[in-house]
């Protein structure tokens, strides 16, 4: 896979080589763009890690705009820090997070074209069990000054993962503050996480609002992907 310039790549590192594919695999149905790279197994077919596999992914996942390395147990956090050391030119960011929803939370901040510091930021974030991590009431600007939409899930399955990271890509790089409301909860739309813990299903109506000065653009946007269906 080429990377993109523009983008932040990703590397996981496990003791686990299909581990590390699964994560790798998810990530990237949520963000095409990203070079998303496994580097599990201790390189013979074992569990554990490989240094020089780590560091090939590193080097290959890194187009220009840095790379986000995430792991899955102590040693492998070891393995990587000591991958960065050697080739120490602030370009790799080794990130504690959750490896399945912090690697989705990145690969999705990461096609939205965060920078390696937002990327890390939000693979950290990705906290398991705890609420939306950008689930939040309505700010005073969005209150005072918000534009909405209600919109009918036209797909099968509502806002699990796929639409809900196309939702979020759909409004990256907008400037404006969104937010889907259903069912009593409200998430950030630039949140995919935050948008698959609202829950909402095939056939449900959500509501968006959106304010600042790219508003009006981030609820067309939305209307026109629930009317392709979320593209499924």
């Amino acid at each position: 896979m080429t990377a993109l310039a523009h983008l932040v790549g990703m590397v996981v590192v496990s003791h686990s080589r299909k581990l590390a594919e699964g994560v790798a695999e998810l990530a990237g149905q949520m963000a095409p763009d990203v070079v998303v790279l496994p580097a599990g197994g201790d390189g013979e077919g074992g569990l554990g890690t490989d240094y020089a596999a780590v560091s090939v992914a590193m080097a290959e996942a890194d187009s220009g705009a840095g790379v986000v390395v995430l792991y899955d147990l102590g040693s492998a956090k070891m393995v990587a820090e000591m991958a960065v050391e050697e080739n120490d030119d602030g370009r790799v960011l080794v990130v504690d997070a959750p490896l399945v929803e912090g690697a989705v939370a990145a690969a999705v901040a990461a096609q939205g074209g965060a920078s390696m510091a937002e990327v890390a930021v939000a693979a950290a974030s990705a906290t398991p069990g705890a609420p939306p991590p950008a689930a939040r009431r309505p700010s005073l600007r969005l209150v005072t000054n918000a534009a909405s939409l209600d919109v009918v899930l036209t797909n099968e399955v509502g806002l699990h993962a796929r639409p809900s990271a196309l939702l979020a890509r759909t409004v990256a790089g907008l400037d404006a503050d969104v937010l889907v409301r259903f069912g009593g909860d409200e998430a950030d739309a630039k949140s995919v996480l935050a948008l698959m813990g609202l829950g909402a299903p095939g056939g449900a109506r959500i509501e968006v609002v959106a304010s600042g000065v790219d508003a009006e653009e981030a609820l067309r946007r939305i209307e026109e992907l629930a009317e392709r269906g979320f593209d499924e």
